[in-house]
This record gives C-alpha cells, structure tokens and sequence, in this order.
C-alpha cells in the first residue's frame, strides 16, 4: 500500500483524509510547523512515502519540499488557479457571490499557491450552498482523483501568474453585519462564508447575537430582520445569543424580544 505523509487542518483535510486513509497507508499527519522536522525524519526513512496536503496554513521550506522530488507534494487547493490564491478561496468565492466553486491539484512550490497544476475541475452549486457542502465536495473530489492517479500523475502545466489573483486571510474584524451599507444578497454571503470562523454578528435587543442563517424577502415577514442597503429584508431565521445556545427565530423573539 502507498504510503503517504498527509499535511493538514481543518475542514477541507478532514474530508480529504477521510478518502486518502481508504486507499493509502498516513504514516504521518503533519500539523504544525514543530512537525516539519518529523516529516524530514520520517520521509528519510521511508524514502518511497508520498506528500499529501490540503489547507496546511504552514509555509514548507525548500528543504522539506525538495525530499519530495520529482512529483512533489500534491496540495489539494480549492479554486480554478491561478483565481484565488492564498487562505480563504472558499470563504472569497463565497462572498463574491460565485455558485460554481473549483478544486486544483498543484505541486507545491516555496511561492503561495503557484507551483504548476496537475488537474483542475469545476463543481456548480445551488444558489447559497451551505459552506460545509462546498468543502466536503471540492475536497473529496481531489482527493478522489490523487487516489486514482497518485502513480502514474500527467506531467502539469504552468500557471499564468499575469492572472493570479488574491485571498485575504479571515478575521473578527470583518464579523459586524452591516445592512446600512450592504445589500441583503451581500449579508447572506457573509453569513454563509463567516460560519466557524469568523461568524456573522449583530446585536438585536441589546444582545450580542451571532446569527447562523437567514433569508431575503421583499417584504418585512418577520420581527426578527434587517432592512439592507437594496431596500430588500435580511430575515433571520437561526441565531445564538452570546452565552447561549443556537435557536430560530421564533424561540428567539419569545425569549428576548422587548
């Protein structure tokens, strides 16, 4: 069985390990910088094992990299490439309102995301799929694929780094709701992108609220909604009061609602 040194944290290698520990032998799953050393060690004495990665969040230093010569380490990147480079593809083509999301297998190179590409494919989505759907297909779609190819890989090709374009890495800062300036459409792709990390928040009532789901209306349906830039109705239908537990709406407004 091959054996596979797996790099990886969160979601997107959660769902890709869970393929690849089917097929192959992980004898090591790497997930901090301190593990760096251990995969040399490792890699040293298993010379055939193979390098794995999905959303490692690490930046590998040549001499990891060059242990994995010729093919290199196959990086699990979830976007058309060179679009979207950089920590948060998923969460930036959801804010951008995409509905189809994409999934690159790349050689990992010393620059971000810019080492050349061994497959690439496109999955459409319906309109506001849940970000959990998107990371699990995308990821288990190119796992799939290294799976079946992992020993006899296509020689890549070069990416156009004229076209590249860039994420910026997620944080609280961008977690306030902001319906005065911002257009329902806008507010429910923050929603969507924002859940785990780094969460959609508003207060209602005097309240710190996250709130977790939602939906546009052209009219006001509901006690528990914002009125957005477009003129059109954020109505929420899911929220978690700071200190509490997740609850819709209703259950919301019957607790809270002054």
């Amino acid at each position: 069985m091959t054996k596979i040194i797996f790099f990886g944290n969160g979601p997107l290698a959660d769902f890709a390990k869970a393929i690849l520990e089917k097929n192959f032998e992980i004898i090591f799953h790497a997930r901090t910088k301190e593990d760096l050393e251990e995969v040399k060690r490792i890699k040293t004495e298993n010379p055939e094992a193979k390098g794995i990665l999905a959303s490692f969040g690490v930046m590998i230093k040549p001499d990891v990299l060059s242990l994995f010569e010729p093919e290199g380490i196959l990086n699990i990147h979830p976007s058309l490439l060179p679009k979207y480079r950089g920590s948060s593809p998923i969460e930036t083509a959801i804010l951008n309102g995409d509905k189809d999301f994409s999934v690159s297998i790349m050689k990992l190179v010393k620059a971000m995301d810019a080492g050349p590409i061994y497959f690439q494919k496109t999955v459409s989505f319906a309109d506001y799929a849940e970000k959990d759907l998107i990371y699990k297909e995308l990821s288990e779609t190119g796992a799939n694929w290294i799976v079946e190819n992992i020993d006899n890989l296509p020689t890549p090709t070069e990416q156009d780094n004229t076209k590249a374009t860039f994420t910026a890495k997620l944080d609280k800062s961008m977690s306030e709701l902001k319906p005065e300036t911002k257009s329902a459409e806008e507010l429910i792709n923050e929603i969507r992108a924002f859940k785990g990390f780094p969460k959609s928040k508003h207060e209602f009532f005097g309240l710190d609220c996250i709130v977790l789901n939602a939906h546009i209306s052209d009219t006001e349906d509901s006690r528990l909604n914002l009125v957005c830039s477009d003129g059109k109705y954020l109505i929420i239908d899911e929220i978690q009061p700071a200190g509490r537990k997740p609850m819709d709406a209703k259950s919301f407004l019957n607790g809270y609602a002054k």
